[in-house]
């Protein structure tokens, strides 16, 4: 199993003019037991922090330097060059996230260019063997997802990268949030099964395997989408999980901690199709005030920018 995949991480969300200096942050991480952390686009000063940290890092490249690497080679050798090879002694960098949520029409064109780009590169660096490239997808990247076992592959270039994945032995990074798939079908989803609260329970008459949350059959629908793509044994990362405080419709701080919380003990034994440690990354460090989107979107955070918690979470037990 890949280092750090028995690991819980949270996501270092950067889209705010009021967060405490990187060094800050890192502390931040170490004094909660947080063992990984993501960020979505290489930043110099983090880079620097996490020097001996110890952290496991996702590097994302960002979405709108995508469309370069794929497209140039030299491109792809410069982001390694600035970006990885100067902090790779220093930092445990574990995978390179090629975009968050790219798309469909773009991704199909770029996504798997510009992964083979990087690959070719970290290789040319003698990185190939220890970092992984990979790629972070929406859920609706999977068509069919009810019950888990019809899980398929929406798009053909998802095909293709999976296959990618298996050949290189890298993971699939997803990002799987029960939160939106509740607020978008109340009346289809009960709150507790959202929740991991005990309760429900879901046969899979595919598969016969029993669900008793969202995030398992969430999940397990990814698996059975990279089995029917020929690529059963790639690993599913969660590269993203989370649920707001406020802003919205079951946005509270009780509903929040009670998630957060329970995804945090409930990854250690994994999903019914895939038994075994889920390596899972809480969306977010901090509340970001300068989010897009709808109120929520700015309230997804574990702590306030001051670094005071907005619901206490233990990490380790």
């Amino acid at each position: 199993m890949h280092a750090g995949a028995q690991s819980h991480g949270v996501c270092y969300g950067m889209t705010a003019d009021d967060l405490p200096p990187p060094s800050e942050v890192v502390q931040l991480y170490k004094s909660n037991g947080i063992a990984n952390m993501r960020v979505y686009s290489p930043v110099g000063e983090v880079m620097e922090a996490l020097r001996g940290s110890g952290i496991g890092l996702v590097l994302g490249v960002a979405n709108e330097d995508v469309a370069s690497l794929a497209t140039c080679a030299p491109c792809a050798a410069s982001w390694v060059e600035a970006n990885v090879r100067p902090y790779h002694q220093d930092v445990n960098i574990l995978y390179i996230a090629v975009g968050n949520e790219v798309d469909a029409a773009a991704a199909a064109q770029t996504i798997l260019p510009a992964m083979r780009s990087l690959q070719a590169a970290l290789a040319a660096a003698g990185l190939a063997g220890s970092i992984k490239v990979s790629t972070c997808v929406r859920l609706d990247v999977v068509t069919d997802t009810f019950p888990p076992s019809s899980g398929a592959f929406a798009q053909p270039y998802m095909v293709d990268v999976a296959r990618f994945l298996a050949a290189a032995g890298a993971p699939l990074l997803a990002n799987v949030y029960p939160y939106f798939a509740y607020r978008g079908s109340p009346g289809d989803v009960g709150l507790g099964y959202a929740l991991f609260q005990p309760g429900a329970a879901v046969r899979d008459g595919g598969s016969g395997l029993v669900y008793t949350n969202l995030f398992d059959a969430m999940v397990d629908s990814v698996h059975a989408a990279l089995e029917k793509a020929g690529a059963p044994d790639v690993r599913v990362v969660v590269s993203e999980s989370g649920w707001p405080s406020a802003g919205g419709a079951a946005a509270s701080v009780q509903n929040a901690q009670a998630y957060v919380q329970n995804l945090v003990d409930h990854v250690a034994q994994g999903t019914p199709k895939r038994p075994g440690p889920l390596e899972t990354y809480v969306f977010a460090m901090f509340n970001e005030n300068q989010k897009p989107g709808e109120p929520t979107e700015k309230n997804f955070g574990l702590f306030y920018p001051s670094k005071a918690p907005v619901y206490p979470i233990v990490f380790r037990r």
